[in-house]
């Protein structure tokens, strides 16, 4: 087997929580008082779009809630969608520690809506922790497409057992697996150091 030289990582569940999940359009629904289903039903159709950079929030939150007038703006309710987001430490630990030590190229392979990706990437220094973001809103390929990782691997001139794909979804993993990537199906990031080590991962 080739030596590792690539994590490919996951964001949502794995260092962070998800960003705009079921979960978070739910905790809208409730906060806005608006039909969680047909909210659900608005989103499932231009999320696709919205993912893969081709949609802007404006859009999106145009064609999911703002169809009708609402007593409440679209800014507190695009603040609200990133509100959502939290750290989740001793994984983010973890990561800045690879990083640091600089044995792999450190790769985010995430699917995120363009705006939303991008104030987690400040609000949370993630270019301290990757070199490279293969975001969907960037490449327009969402996992668990196979294409993702491929791109992933042409980009970084990797074959695919030298690289290692964390994620929390087990249809993520799957898929990665199917192309030949190793993998690593993060159960609990609190866990995540202890996870890599026996994955053959040293962090720090």
């Amino acid at each position: 087997m080739a030596e590792l030289s690539l994590l490919l990582w996951d964001v949502g569940g794995v260092l962070l929580s998800n960003g705009w999940d079921r979960a978070a359009r739910a905790a809208a629904a409730s906060r806005f008082g608006l039909d969680e289903e047909e909210l659900e039903r608005r989103h499932q159709r231009v999320d696709a779009a919205f993912e893969t950079g081709r949609m802007a929030t404006a859009d999106y939150l145009a064609a999911t809630v703002f169809y009708e007038p609402r007593p409440f703006t679209p800014d507190a309710y695009a603040r609200f969608m990133r509100d959502r987001s939290r750290r989740y430490d001793a994984a983010f630990a973890t990561a800045r520690s690879l990083r640091t030590a600089d044995r792999y190229l450190m790769a985010a392979l995430n699917n995120e809506s363009r705006e939303l990706n991008e104030f987690r990437i400040r609000t949370f220094d993630l270019r301290g922790v990757f070199h490279v973001f293969f975001s969907s809103c960037y490449t327009g390929l969402r996992k668990p497409d196979p294409a993702a990782f491929t791109h992933a691997l042409d980009l970084t001139q990797r074959t695919p057992d030298e690289a290692l794909f964390l994620d929390d979804r087990p249809e993520n993993v799957e898929a990665a697996g199917r192309v030949g990537l190793r993998t690593l199906l993060v159960r609990d990031p609190a866990r995540l150091r202890e996870e890599l080590l026996r994955a053959g991962v040293a962090s720090g």
